[in-house]
């Protein structure tokens, strides 16, 4: 039996995976506001009880927001800052008395994707999650790719390429550079560049709604954004070369992505064709623990 955890900012969940995928248990719980301690209690509490309620014991994996210091062996570039510095990898295997895999929750989601989603049967798999960030994990013949700085698949934070005059310096991002492509491509980065361009406040969905609906300026805001998109992936295939790119979070429900983007990326990548194919995630929001599991 493998079990998982998706550690998130509001919430804590755990599934319990058979050897073939199969969904034996799954929970969720409110994750404790700003306490280490109560964060180690509660995910220890769910590991014991689904442990009870099946009768069995399993490998655990645990999938975080930040990444584990090669150097110090604790959390760092964490969005839940009460993590950051913590040695919850080996507080975790002290507390439930086992070895813990621990990755990112980009890793995690690829890894989901690459195992039994929508990569399944890949040797090479490339997972983008757009969403309120942009992050990504990388999956070589099944297992993650992590790097010896340990952030791996860190696209979000590279400049988005070929950039046109108008998108020279490029938003600032919190991590202290401009131009990011998670200014671009998350929706928040989206919403901010329409507003930009029109004066009109909207969020991502909505932006892509009125587009569907016809507004001719929220249409010319998504075919740049779908661009952006085009380029940043082309990016990508030219460094990685992978077989399947994988699009999870919010901003990967945008249907025509998956026909407009690979009719686009042809011109910026270094290729007579382009192989690589683009597709939506199976598991979704469940990538993460699912991911988890299979570490």
């Amino acid at each position: 039996m493998r079990l998982g955890i998706d550690l998130g900012g509001t919430k804590i969940e755990i599934i319990a995976l058979d050897d073939s995928g199969n969904e034996l248990l799954r929970r969720r719980v409110p994750t404790p506001k700003g306490s280490y301690h109560d964060t180690l209690q509660t995910i220890a509490d769910l590991v014991r009880a689904a442990e009870v309620e099946l009768g069995q014991r399993g490998s655990l994996g645990v999938g975080t927001p930040g990444a584990i210091s090669k150097a110090t062996g604790r959390i760092k570039n964490s969005n839940s800052t009460h993590l950051i510095g913590k040695p919850i990898q080996q507080d975790l295997e002290a507390l439930l008395q086992r070895k813990v895999a621990i990755s990112n929750d980009a890793n995690c989601f690829a890894l989901s994707e690459a195992t039994d989603g929508a990569a399944a049967g890949a040797s090479v798999v490339f997972g983008a999650i757009l969403g309120t960030g942009v992050g990504a994990g990388i999956v070589v013949n099944g297992h993650v790719l992590t790097g010896p700085n340990g952030i791996a698949g860190e696209w979000g934070h590279n400049p988005l390429p070929w950039p046109q005059p108008h998108e020279l310096p490029g938003p600032a991002c919190y991590c202290g550079k401009y131009g990011c492509i998670e200014t671009f491509l998350s929706g928040p980065g989206m919403a901010k560049l329409h507003s930009l361009e029109t004066g009109n406040s909207l969020s991502a969905e909505e932006i892509v709604a009125q587009a569907e609906n016809g507004d001719a300026a929220c249409e010319r805001s998504l075919q740049a954004w779908e661009n952006r998109l085009a380029r940043s992936l082309a990016h990508v295939i030219n460094i990685l070369d992978p077989d399947v790119i994988v699009l999870g979070g919010g901003m990967s429900n945008i249907e025509r992505l998956y026909t407009n983007v690979p009719e686009l990326w042809g011109q910026w990548v270094f290729s007579d064709r382009v192989d690589t194919k683009l597709v939506r995630h199976r598991f979704g929001d469940s990538s993460g623990v699912r991911g988890a599991a299979w570490l």
